[in-house]
């Protein structure tokens, strides 16, 4: 595994031009909408290109070391192997996706495997509440189970019929996209179920603990 970082200095720069974000309120239009009426969130515009926004480093993630790790409150833990996800139901999907940097993408087309397929398969205990996911290259965010077990949520290994690019998470990302996106963590390795909620990298530095778009649940 290599990875690329960005310049010295330079990543320090972009958390806390986004931590200012947070702290201004940037972008917030202070108006709420309907999913079920309204497909663009409030304050987002629409795109065509896919943007691309991480940390700084892209790992570069084999498919011969990419794997799952799912622990914590659970009677099954799981450590999936690349071969061990590939051997599961492999299913598609279509959705829109929202970044909180105020850009939304209509008409995704995913392939992977479902997140409810998953968590059946481990058994969530009773006292199981939150999820924390952890990434490749370090990212860390944070999610009410409800929220992760849901129909349209998935461990995405393909977009537009091909393979996810590294750039984009791949091989292996979540997609949970009734939420900003910053909750859909690229490269993906652990999910672990616990009791209480532990905030992520960006809850921790201003951003809303869930991320709710049409609730405009940017910032804390």
């Amino acid at each position: 595994m290599t990875d690329e970082p960005l310049p010295e200095g330079a990543k320090e720069k972009l958390v806390r031009t986004k931590e200012r974000w947070a702290e201004e309120g940037r972008l917030l239009t202070g108006t709420t909408s309907d999913p079920i009426r309204d497909r663009l969130p409030p304050g987002q515009r629409l795109v065509t290109d896919w943007p691309v926004l991480d940390l700084g480093i892209q790992p570069a993630v084999a498919e011969a070391q990419a794997r799952l790790d799912i622990d914590g409150l659970v009677e099954n833990p799981l450590s999936l192997s690349w071969a061990d996800l590939m051997a599961l139901p492999q299913r598609e999907w279509r959705n829109d996706i929202h970044c909180v940097t105020q850009w939304s993408r209509y008409d995704n087309d995913w392939r992977g495997i479902s997140i409810s397929d998953l968590l059946a398969l481990a058994r969530p205990k009773a006292e199981a509440a939150f999820v924390t996911m952890e990434s490749h290259d370090g990212y860390t965010t944070n999610l009410p189970l409800p929220d992760l077990d849901r129909p349209e949520n998935l461990l995405a290994t393909h977009w537009d019929g091909k393979p996810l690019t590294r750039q984009h998470g791949g091989p292996l990302r979540l997609v949970v996209p009734h939420l900003y996106f910053w909750k859909s963590p690229k490269w993906i390795r652990r999910i672990s179920l616990i009791p209480h909620d532990k905030l992520g990298f960006w809850e921790v530095r201003g951003y809303h603990e869930r991320g709710d778009p049409w609730l405009e649940e940017r910032y804390a």
